[in-house]
């Protein structure tokens, strides 16, 4: 069988492993055969990744694939060194609907997205009245899938319901959770879809004014919009009831505040990025006291899909409260990161174990919903992922975000890890916020370094539960969240800290130690070569006072001689 052409992911995550490589050494050893750089294929564990598309139409997946001639030469012989099999769980158990397009087609090619059904859904809903647009996204259950969860079709409806000459349409594409790449991917992947399914809202509710807000740091997203964008206006797509309507990207300077509707607003009119109170509500009075709507990346991804085959068939998937799919970046001790697009509803034993490939005896909780999430532990994770279920277990969806987390790290250094990321990202507005949170990392910080006091975990529930009622925005009333999660499923682990000055995982350096197993060393003197605080003596003892617990003398000792153990 032959090689009908060949596919290269050229994703961020694919160019980061040397995937541009790759597809240029194939483009000059292929001949006739069409070398195509596509976006993201979802396994990010096997980059660079490249499929061979054969004459009958089935695919060989090549992995780990290196710009040298011996791997390219066995891909165009269609050899069995490097073929890679997607995993059967994760087959069965992912339904692709917003990612089908994914590392399928070219993401700066229109003729691609059209031939594989782009723009069908703006068609569809071009042949409907706006109020019948708005009828199938409230027929389909979406909720908005930038964490907050409110029904995307009632969001319209508001902005539908204005009488204004002017009314702006906003894609919040400043993702900013740390292990979070869905809104990336998919701006990167298929661009052209997060445009269909802004120009189907902007139809559905009479907007005039069109803005992409995403963060400078993803370039290739930000290229990839622009050349969809000018595709738009050259094919005239953008004129909606005979008005030409402006499409434009705004590049955010990373402030995670910003990903909250009223500081997005303020940033894209120029101002500080700080949340304000409402009512009003954007839909009422928004980006310059015009009416305005906003929605994620994957909200507006998941439009085209609803219009195509109709709001009652998607609202046949997913749970009672939360219909359809939900796109998920899998990170942490796991086997398989990447990318996965699973029916809401699926547990998290399934996502976790089944389609994540982690092992189960080696891991302890899974953080979702970013850093502003919860801790689930391993005995939950039977719990379907829905909005719901996850905010009573005192976590949250967030964007879609999971990192797995192993029985190796420790939970109260987890909590500190996160509540550092978000004191540092508050905007300073809130009193509860900007005091509260920094308080709560202090004490923290302290438990860690082995200075905590019983009256510290009290503390940090005290200031938990007043940060959450008092904050004005999504930041403050979610930023506890680590803390408080951890304190209801990993108490013992605190109170190890503060009352014993244990850490049970051996990760928090000032309640640790070195120690070297004299029966076990070989005297090689690698550790004493590599410790860059001279703290190993010449007979091979280590002083504890020196040590800075950096774990070089672990790295490289050939004998695993030396390990962590508490003080």
């Amino acid at each position: 069988m032959s090689i009908k052409f060949l596919r290269v992911g050229v994703a961020s995550c694919g160019i980061a492993s040397g995937a541009d490589g790759v597809m240029n050494l194939l483009k000059e050893k292929a001949g006739n055969t069409p070398v195509i750089g596509v976006g993201c294929i979802g396994h990010c564990y096997a980059e660079p990744i490249v499929e061979a598309v054969l004459d009958d139409g089935s695919s060989i997946f090549y992995r780990d694939v290196k710009p040298v001639d011996a791997d390219i030469d066995n891909i165009l012989a269609c050899g069995e060194e490097n073929r890679f099999e997607i995993p059967e769980a994760r087959r069965k158990k992912e339904k692709v609907m917003v990612l089908a397009l994914a590392g399928k087609v070219d993401p700066t090619n229109f003729d691609d997205y059209i031939a594989n059904g782009g723009y069908e859904g703006l068609k569809r809903a071009l042949s409907l009245t706006p109020e019948e647009v708005v009828n199938e996204m409230k027929l389909s259950g979406l909720r908005g899938r930038g964490g907050g969860g409110f029904p995307t079709g009632m969001k319209w409806s508001f902005l539908a319901a204005k009488q204004a000459e002017e009314k702006i349409l906003i894609c919040n594409a400043d993702e900013g959770d740390p292990g979070a790449f869905m809104d990336r991917s998919l701006m990167e992947s298929v661009p052209h879809q997060v445009l269909e399914g802004m120009l189907i809202a902007a139809y559905a509710t009479g907007a005039t004014k069109l803005f992409i807000y995403c963060r400078a740091e993803y370039p290739m997203a930000i290229k990839h919009l622009k050349i969809a964008i000018e595709q738009i206006y050259e094919n005239k797509l953008n004129v909606i009831n005979g008005r030409a309507l402006e499409i434009n990207i705004k590049e955010g300077a990373g402030a995670f505040v910003c990903g909250e509707e009223t500081s997005l607003i303020a940033s894209l009119e120029g101002k500080r990025g700080t949340p304000r109170f409402r009512p009003p509500f954007p839909t009422d009075s928004g980006y310059l006291g015009h009416p305005t709507m906003i929605n994620n990346v994957e909200t507006y991804g998941n439009v085209p899909v609803i219009l195509r085959n109709g709001g009652a068939e998607y609202a046949k998937i997913g749970t009672e409260g939360s219909k359809g799919t939900k796109l998920f970046a899998l990170a942490g001790d796991l086997k398989n990161p990447g990318l996965i697009e699973v029916p809401m509803g699926t547990t998290l034993a399934e996502i976790v174990f089944e389609i994540g490939g982690a092992d189960p005896a080696e891991v302890k909780a899974v953080q979702t919903g970013g850093p502003s999430g919860g801790c689930i532990p391993v005995e939950l994770f039977n719990t379907p992922v829905d909005y719901d279920s996850l905010k009573a277990l005192g976590a949250i969806m967030g964007s879609g975000g999971m990192i797995v987390i192993g029985k190796n790290r420790c939970m109260v250094e987890t909590a500190r890890y996160f509540l550092d990321f978000t004191h540092r990202e508050s905007c300073g507005k809130c009193t509860f916020c900007r005091i509260g949170t920094t308080r709560m990392f202090e004490t923290l910080e302290r438990i860690v370094a082995g200075k905590g006091k019983p009256e510290d975990i009290t503390l940090l529930e005290e200031l938990g539960k007043k940060i959450k009622a008092g904050s004005l925005c999504g930041l403050g009333q979610t930023a506890p969240n680590p803390v408080l999660a951890t304190l209801r499923y990993y108490r013992h682990e605190y109170e190890a800290h503060v009352n014993d000055h244990v850490c049970e995982a051996l990760q928090c350096n000032a309640l640790v130690k070195l120690k070297l197993d004299q029966s076990k060393c070989v005297k090689c003197r690698m550790c004493i070569k590599n410790c860059p605080v001279d703290a190993i003596s010449d007979d091979f003892v280590i002083d504890a006072d020196k040590c800075t617990r950096c774990n070089s003398c672990m790295d490289v000792c050939p004998k695993k001689a030396i390990s962590r153990v508490s003080e």
